[in-house]
């Protein structure tokens, strides 16, 4: 009886660790970019079609904590540069779910691309999550002679160092790391360096592509998003085929930019309830 009541003081049943939250997960359009060439994101895409593309973050909570998965962007440098529509600053669009800034506890950042990573200065209190080859390949070698910086901004590198330097940011090392109870970080598909996705566990799971995945295309389909180099593709497909796997289905696998997401599940404004 005495072990019981340790075991139970722990937070252990006698069948074992108690279960993780059943997080809800919500997916936050704080901007649209109209009329993308879809072949330009999906290698081997269909020729002379353009879409609509949701600028998106995700919004995850559950078990104490307030986790946005990618950060979107707010500085002039891209709005001047990258045409948008509707575009709602992204701790303003996730203040319309219902969550201060403030209160944001965590953000995952799948990849460092201006668009994914250009918001981590809008949440004052969130620790970063980043994988740990990311961060070393875009504060490094990205900036020597023969690196690959495209689609990064250096204010955002900036900005990561200095959370850094200030105790706000954590390196996820790797593949099929549990970063919270019941979410885990995946890499391989090499959107960019060593860019990172996410499953949440719950009933039923789901898998957070980020552009790991554009659009509901690339998976039906099985082709490759536009990725940190030509001899990645195949990568990116293997990858994309183990997301189905962890979801257990591909209707389960949320991709990056698909304005889909908003159709597929139930939205109000611009957040939609995927689970």
């Amino acid at each position: 009886m005495i072990k019981r009541i340790a075991l139970a003081a722990l937070g252990f049943s006698l069948l074992g660790a108690s279960s993780p939250p059943n997080y809800s997960i919500e997916a936050i359009r704080y901007a649209t970019s109209p009329d993308v060439p879809v072949n330009e994101l999906v290698v081997g895409g269909p020729a002379n079609e353009k879409v609509d593309i949701a600028m998106v973050v995700w919004l995850i909570r559950g078990g104490g904590r307030t986790i946005l998965f990618d950060s979107g962007f707010h500085r002039d440098t891209f709005l001047k540069q990258f045409p948008v529509k509707d575009y709602l600053r992204p701790d303003q669009a996730v203040a319309s779910a219902g969550v201060k800034p403030e209160d944001v506890t965590d953000i995952v950042i799948s990849h460092a691309h201006w668009d994914h990573m250009g918001g981590i200065d809008l949440f004052p209190r969130a620790t970063i999550w980043i994988q740990r080859e990311e961060y070393r390949y875009y504060t490094m070698d990205a900036w020597q002679p023969g690196g690959n910086h495209g689609g990064i901004d250096p204010e955002d590198v900036k900005e990561l160092v200095k959370l850094n330097t200030g105790g706000r940011v954590r390196l996820v090392d790797g593949d099929n790391v549990e970063i919270f109870p019941g979410i885990r970080a995946y890499t391989g598909a090499r959107h960019t360096y060593a860019s990172q996705y996410l499953r949440v566990d719950g009933d039923p799971p789901y898998v957070l592509a980020s552009d790991n995945a554009y659009f509901y295309l690339n998976l039906s389909s099985r082709l490759p998003s536009a990725t940190f180099s030509d001899a990645d593709h195949a990568a990116n497909v293997a990858a994309q085929a183990r997301m189905i796997a962890l979801a257990g289905s591909a209707d389960r696998v949320v991709p990056g930019h698909d304005m889909l997401q908003f159709r597929k599940f139930p939205t109000v404004g611009r957040v939609a309830r995927i689970r």
